[in-house]
């Protein structure tokens, strides 16, 4: 299902925006003349009940650690590419939107992203990007919220 759609159904408004091509979250940053604090950039990580998304601001690091601990598990890995591209088979590999339960996926919300009005995310594609409410996300993707990028 294409992300504008899944807005849709959900009755989620949102700012749909082109933009040159980019390939990292801070690049769509400058792309989108906004901070890299509102970029929100997903990282997937496999815990031992499957896939997790986590969805961080563009300039932090995730924390394997921290999120093992938000998510009760032992430990956590990062995704494989090839798994990644099996997970978004309808996103350009690198440009997938942060909204896990598009994909069956929980989402994890890094705390410092709960004070931005506003989040900027890809939509898919390298080209494109979509701006939404941060409440609107919160109540589409239910998102656990935990500390979970390095300091």
């Amino acid at each position: 299902m294409k992300l504008e759609t899944f807005l849709q159904e959900s009755g989620i408004g949102y700012e749909r925006h082109s933009h040159p091509t980019t390939y990292t979250s801070q690049a769509l940053a400058h792309a989108e003349h906004v901070s890299g604090h509102m970029v929100a950039k997903p990282v997937i990580v496999k815990s031992g009940t499957g896939f997790v998304m986590c969805v961080i601001p563009a300039p932090a690091h995730l924390d394997l650690k921290r999120v093992a601990a938000a998510l009760n598990e032992g430990e956590v890995a990062l995704a494989r590419e090839a798994e990644m591209a099996d997970l978004f088979p309808e996103c350009e590999l690198g440009a997938e939107p942060p909204i896990g339960p598009m994909f069956n996926m929980t989402t994890i919300m890094d705390s410092r992203l709960k004070s931005d009005e506003f989040l900027v995310m890809q939509a898919g594609k390298h080209t494109e990007a979509i701006k939404i409410r941060r409440p609107d996300w919160e109540r589409v993707c239910r998102p656990q919220v935990a500390p979970i990028t390095a300091d």
